[in-house]
């Protein structure tokens, strides 16, 4: 599991850092990916970055503004040329259909997959046999949400050596034992799963929040996250111009980790008046407050480790 980084600047690009959008890129054996906003220019950086439109399952928007948005209707349409581009979910506030229906019908765009709109509120927003995922309102000018990511636990690791010595050969019995299934061999042995099946693995939580000043929802929902990603617009000191235009100070983003007590903090949607040595002094400023914090740059990749 892993984020992939396409955008890091807030309000409008840098010569280093486009807008906002973030790729969740899900686990093996799964080759997708679910895309966190969609910032003008964000399939120029999945090209650059070598993830494919075709493989993308989902996205979900934090909030309407452009920085956020406007890259989403010229991705969807290039989606159609890719091949195998199968249905799409996006998630997000309330306007987001009608914004996409009115550039659909005046720019006579015509999709070649089957797309579904899914505007949330606050609660489960999405489900499958893998993650669930949680939306909640933040405090911003325009009506913005953060999304809590849940993996569900895993099925242990199979013990290679123990089924060696048993005699198991690898193929379908493997994934029997997996599933928690007894398996009986040729000569007429049992060999229960709990045998050869290591301890359930605990999910990850990986919480993106949108824009916002601090809020209690966020703490809710980067409770024990093991990666927490939170906008740091301004430095330590800008309180009062975060507060103005709804955005929180990095040092902000850091008392958010450290009351939710997350494993991680990645910071990103920094203002363009902070360049890679400024952001480097600014994350300096907030691991005094929480030490396991680090600033995301345009296709940084942070892998998501699961607890022990």
């Amino acid at each position: 599991m892993q984020l992939t980084f396409l955008g890091t600047s807030a309000g409008r690009p840098t010569k280093t850092r486009n807008v906002t959008s973030i790729a969740f890129c899900l686990p093996e054996p799964h080759c997708g990916f679910w895309l966190f906003d969609t910032g003008e220019g964000t399939q120029h950086r999945l090209l650059h970055g070598g993830l494919k439109l075709n493989k993308l399952e989902r996205i979900f928007i934090t909030h309407l503004h452009g920085d956020h948005l406007y890259g989403l209707p010229g991705l969807l349409s290039s989606r159609t040329y890719f091949e195998g581009a199968g249905p799409l979910q996006i998630f997000g506030p309330a306007g987001l259909k009608e914004y996409l229906n009115v550039i659909f019908q005046h720019s006579g765009v015509h999709l070649g997959y089957e797309l579904e709109v899914i505007e949330v509120s606050a609660g489960e927003v999405a489900a499958d046999d893998r993650f669930v995922v949680e939306a909640a309102e933040l405090d911003h000018r325009l009506p913005c949400f953060g999304y809590r990511i849940t993996e569900r636990p895993q099925q242990g690791q199979l013990n290679l050596g123990r089924l060696a010595e048993l005699g198991v050969r690898p193929g379908p019995l493997y994934g029997k034992l997996k599933r928690g299934e007894s398996i009986t061999l040729e000569d007429g042995r049992t060999i229960s799963s709990s045998h050869v099946v290591g301890p359930q693995l605990p999910g990850r939580i990986v919480t993106i929040l949108g824009d916002t000043t601090p809020c209690q929802n966020a703490i809710v929902l980067a409770k024990d996250a093991d990666l927490l990603v939170h906008e740091a617009t301004f430095a330590g000191g800008m309180e009062e111009k975060a507060a103005a235009y709804g955005h929180s100070t990095i040092r902000q983003a850091a008392e958010i980790a450290a009351e939710a007590g997350v494993k991680r903090l990645v910071v990103t949607h920094f203002s363009s008046r902070f360049d890679d040595e400024a952001v480097a002094e600014l994350v300096k400023d907030a691991r005094t407050i929480f030490p396991y914090t680090d600033a995301a740059f345009d296709y940084a990749e942070f892998q998501v480790k699961r607890s022990t």
